[in-house]
């Protein structure tokens, strides 16, 4: 392969391991706990909903208040300001989808700390994966994965981070979840 090492790797292994990450939504998806296809599928869209209030928070925080560069060499945009705002709109909306969906829809609840560390653990984990996509992109000489979807980047920037996001899911779901109190 022609281009840089983590082209290289990105051609080879990444080709391989990125698709079995996303193997991970199906044993959250039919979590034990979660009984029944709405209870399923409101429990799989948890790390979704999660990963894109940590894009969204970055994002928005990082233009609105960011001025000091995350790690330049990797991602010029990405601040600081937008890290620390991803995480608290991760923690808000994880909150939110915990009390509006997931225990009146699907009957299942994070506990307060579970909640907690599974919105900073899928905030931090989703930002890894936007810096690992940033700098594949960046060796491979791209700024956007595809023109599909105009002013985001493309699909697998839209995607990239539930390739990190979703194996951390699993292993905090399948600890800390549990039937909602009723």
């Amino acid at each position: 392969v022609e281009g840089g090492p983590l082209l290289a790797f990105a051609v080879t292994v990444a080709g391989v391991i990125y698709p079995a990450l996303v193997s991970y939504m199906y044993p959250i998806r039919y979590h034990d706990y979660a009984v029944g296809a709405l209870a399923g599928t409101v429990l799989a869209m948890l790390p979704i909903a999660v990963t894109w209030a940590t894009d969204t928070g970055a994002y928005t925080f990082g233009r609105l208040m960011g001025k000091r560069k995350l790690i330049a060499s990797v991602s010029p945009s990405k601040t600081i300001a937008g890290a620390i705002g991803g995480l608290v709109v991760a923690l808000i909306g994880c909150w939110a989808y915990n009390r509006f969906l997931l225990e009146p829809y699907a009957k299942l609840a994070l506990a307060p700390l579970g909640m907690i560390l599974f919105a900073i653990a899928i905030g931090v984990a989703a930002q890894v994966g936007d810096l690992a996509e940033s700098l594949l992109k960046r060796d491979a000489g791209v700024k956007d994965s595809s023109r599909l979807l105009p002013g985001h980047g493309g699909i697998l920037d839209r995607f990239d981070s539930l390739l990190f996001v979703l194996p951390v899911a699993y292993l905090i779901l399948s600890h800390l979840l549990a039937p909602a109190r009723t």
